[in-house]
């Protein structure tokens, strides 16, 4: 298949790349700022913020699958310029879906936990969202702007840690960059979430096109834990200090933008349409400290091309 995956440079969007590509697949990705250097797939610059960008983009790769990761996901970036995450979060993948529609291309938008404000947890794709700050916002906005222009498309709200190109896009970097330095960092003992591994969540959103499934879709882990534990357990697996861990509570943190607590997530509608369960937490630090071993962070060090 001809896969276009938007934001290459990103966490999941360089990890899919690299995954659809070893899996045969021709792979054309797309960065804005991040420019790469990589023989695994093509990479096209641009913004497509741009008028015209998007349906440019589309007709001159022809793809038959697109894969929509690009998004303005720092949520205190959100919150100091709304407009900007807007044309980012909701018009951008609201016009990407109606373009792809026309053409016949069958697409994945990926969302976010976010879009729920954390009260209960235990969310199904069924409940309704009810987001608490800008990029929530936005990011639904987006999701329902996506399944409006394209009913057929597949909307995947998702929670990843990985390995990333600058080694500071996810809370598994956090923990194992401070920890593996010696320095103190804090743990919310009362946020809750469902982390999925970039590199495993690649694979289903690859199976879930083949499959030709559409609409919603929680996809996450299975298994929901603290952000406290999930850094004490990451720790563990590497050796490292716990410790060093302070658990502290998000109400004292001062952080900019509200955080839902309680993001956790049921995932039996995407077990039973593709019949098996999402992986573990287990599963997803195991894959990250074998990643870690074979020099997989080196690796994706050296694609980044700084001018």
């Amino acid at each position: 298949m001809r896969i276009l995956v938007t934001g290459a440079s990103g966490l999941l969007g360089l990890n899919l790349a690299l995954r659809a590509a070893r899996d045969g697949h021709l792979v054309i990705g797309t960065v804005k700022d991040h420019v790469l250097r990589t023989d695994a797939f093509q990479t096209v610059q641009n913004d497509l913020l741009v008028p015209g960008a998007v349906e440019g983009l589309i007709d001159q790769t022809q793809p038959d699958w697109v894969i929509h990761c690009a998004a303005m996901a720092n949520v205190d970036a959100c919150e100091a310029d709304p407009e900007q995450a807007r044309k980012v979060n909701s018009e951008l993948p609201a016009r990407l879906a109606a373009y792809v529609a026309r053409g016949g291309a069958r697409l994945v938008h990926i969302s976010t936990d976010a879009v729920f404000d954390g009260q209960r947890g235990g969310y199904s794709e069924e409940d309704a969202p009810n987001p608490l700050g800008v990029y929530a916002r936005t990011k639904l906005e987006g999701e329902r702007g996506v399944a409006e222009a394209n009913p057929q498309a597949i909307i995947a709200r998702a929670n990843l840690f990985g390995w990333s190109l600058s080694g500071r896009r996810s809370l598994g970097e956090f923990f194992f960059y401070n920890l593996s330095a010696g320095k103190r960092v804090k743990g919310f003992t009362d946020v809750f979430f469902c982390p999925i591994l970039a590199n495993d969540i690649a694979p289903i959103l690859l199976r879930m096109l083949e499959k030709r499934l559409n609409g919603l879709y929680h996809v996450v882990s299975r298994e929901c834990v603290s952000k406290y534990e999930f850094g004490v357990r990451l720790a563990r697996r590497f050796g490292l200090d716990e410790g060093l861990i302070t658990p502290a509570s998000v109400a004292e943190a001062g952080l900019k933008a509200a955080r839902s607590p309680n993001l956790t997530l049921r995932t039996d509608k995407l077990a039973a349409a593709l019949g098996k369960p999402s992986p573990d937490l287990s599963t997803g630090i195991d894959g990250f400290y074998t990643l870690y071993q074979q020099g997989y962070p080196q690796f994706l060090k050296r694609m980044e091309i700084r001018e």
